[in-house]
């Protein structure tokens, strides 16, 4: 019972007392009195939804894996075709290791660990934050097993889809494919790039040799992206039905070379981004989404930030370009572009983009908005919309209601954020979560046997998915807490990605606000 309990502990979490308010206990003693608790714990929400990788996580479990319902998996994965495909990340609540976005789920980790590094080590979520993202670069090297071949895929969603078993019992195929020379795949190498080059950045002062070895890795993959143009999806033609690269491959070749312009200050990437800006897109397409598949917007406004920096003048007609698209996006989330050109809303306020999944396109757009409020901040600016002036404040403010919304400031008090808050959904559409622990009953669950048994149950869940961003609500704020719901109930690892920065950012300023506070108060008082 005692081990029962400190597993749950573990897997719920607790609220972390932020290293800030560790040394003012009298200061909030005087402003717990007089002051409403405040409403969402960001530190909470960030633990959490670390906690959720590692449901994910494929392969060998370590030592010190804190979701304990699981256990080792996909042990054989690439035996089949003599190389070593074990770890790595199942993307939702199947089992195949789709590669595209495992990749921009550890791009987006990175690059909110590199924009928030000091607020996530102040959260102390720096160590899980580094293990995520590892677990993931782990992966990409052994898949990366020559300059011009990366393993694509492990399993396929068509067979896994017929099953309804726990990860622990798979008996679907767990052929792995490939993208080389003669069946090229531009788009899935260069965000694998992209996802090596910005997690060398995160490594680079705490491991420098595993940095460098990411950053070679990084190097070649581009390369071969470049070198042998062609969409992964008509390669890799098992993937077609699940993650198809619509929108090509040149919005992730220039994604993946700026990325390695910013781990290797190296001229000749940059030169890439500016040379190709028109010819692939970068500077033409005005997007209201940023997603796995589309990284126009994120590549945009990373570039509109060099704007401020000497010696990129010479290009600034290129990067103001950029920028101006960058700002048709943000404009369009915030409702400030003239006629229909802004991102529709359910009528409390969330960001709607399509029934299918639609919290990815929340997280990915609050991770985005944060980062350009933050520079509007650094450099003193406003954002100028064609309708309507926007001041970083407003722009935070409205990530902030997204955010709350997320966590259970919507029309059900529903958290879409599993494991946190007092309601949040029971039946997430997820193998594992939904089947009886292998660590509690290893005996074999067959493929029928799990929707038979487990899939069809009317009850909840019984091990919670913690940390997992559902699709959430339709666009009238309605949800529907149903296994079978799987536009709605199955969370992805790339809805939860981009939040870790985002909560790490909201509790800084949430810790900033009451330290100032109460002190205030203190002073008052005396």
């Amino acid at each position: 019972m005692e081990e029962r309990k400190e597993a749950q502990k573990h897997q719920l979490g607790a609220s972390k007392i932020p290293r800030i308010l560790q040394h003012c206990s009298l200061s909030l003693f005087f402003f717990t009195i007089f002051t409403p608790i405040q409403a969402f714990d960001y530190a909470e929400a960030l633990e959490k939804s670390l906690l959720y990788f590692e449901s994910q996580r494929s392969g060998r479990l370590p030592y010190n894996q804190r979701i304990t319902w699981r256990d080792h998996s996909g042990l054989t994965d690439g035996l089949e075709q003599a190389v070593d495909l074990v770890g790595g990340y199942y993307d939702a609540g199947d089992h195949v290791k789709f590669g595209l976005p495992m990749a921009f789920t550890v791009t987006m980790l990175s690059w909110g660990a590199i924009e928030y590094w000091q607020q996530i080590a102040d959260a102390d979520e720096l160590e899980h934050t580094m293990e995520a993202i590892k677990w993931g670069t782990d992966y990409f090297i052994k898949a990366h097993t020559s300059p011009n071949v990366l393993w694509a895929e492990v399993g396929d969603g068509d067979t896994d889809h017929y099953c309804w078993q726990r990860p622990e019992d798979m008996t679907t195929s767990r052929q792995a494919y490939k993208i080389d020379e003669k069946s090229p795949g531009s788009d899935l190498a260069a965000e694998t790039a992209a996802a090596m080059a910005a997690a060398s950045i995160v490594f680079r002062k705490t491991n420098p040799h595993y940095s460098h070895l990411l950053l070679h890795h990084a190097q070649q993959l581009f390369e071969f992206g470049d070198k042998y143009r062609g969409k992964y999806d008509a390669s890799v033609g098992v993937v077609k039905s699940y993650y198809a690269s619509v929108s090509g491959y040149m919005d992730e070749l220039l994604w993946a070379a700026m990325w390695l312009y910013k781990a290797t200050d190296k001229e000749e990437y940059f030169d890439y981004v500016i040379s190709k800006a028109h010819s692939f897109g970068g500077t033409g397409w005005a997007i209201r989404e940023f997603s796995w598949d589309v990284k126009y917007a994120g590549l945009q406004l990373i570039a509109s930030k060099f704007l401020n920096e000497e010696k990129h003048k010479k290009h600034s007609d290129i990067l103001e370009q950029y920028k101006s698209k960058a700002e048709y996006y943000i404009c369009s989330c915030l409702n400030k572009n003239k006629g229909d050109n802004n991102v529709e809303r359910t009528p409390a306020g969330l960001l709607y983009i399509r029934q299918w999944n639609n919290m990815q396109y929340v997280s990915t757009a609050t991770f985005l908005l944060t980062v350009y409020s933050d520079f509007l901040r650094n450099t003193n600016q406003n954002l100028s919309c064609n309708g309507g002036i926007l001041s970083h404040e407003e722009i935070l403010s409205f990530v902030k209601s997204q955010v709350d919304y997320i966590l259970g400031s919507n029309p059900l008090n529903m958290s879409y954020l599993v494991g946190y808050g007092p309601k949040f959904p029971q039946r997430v559409h997820h193998r594992g979560a939904s089947i009886v622990s292998y660590r509690e009953h290893k005996g074999f669950i067959g493929c029928t046997q799990g929707y038979d048994n487990w899939y069809s149950r009317e009850g909840r869940n019984p091990n919670i998915l913690v940390g997992a961003l559902v699709g959430g609500p339709d666009n009238e704020d309605n949800f529907e807490d149903q296994r079978e719901n799987y536009m709605q109930t199955e969370a992805c690892t790339y809805n939860t990605a981009p939040l870790v920065g985002v909560f790490a950012k909201l509790l800084e300023i949430e810790n900033k606000k009451l330290f100032h506070d109460s002190n205030s108060l203190l002073v008052s008082s005396f």
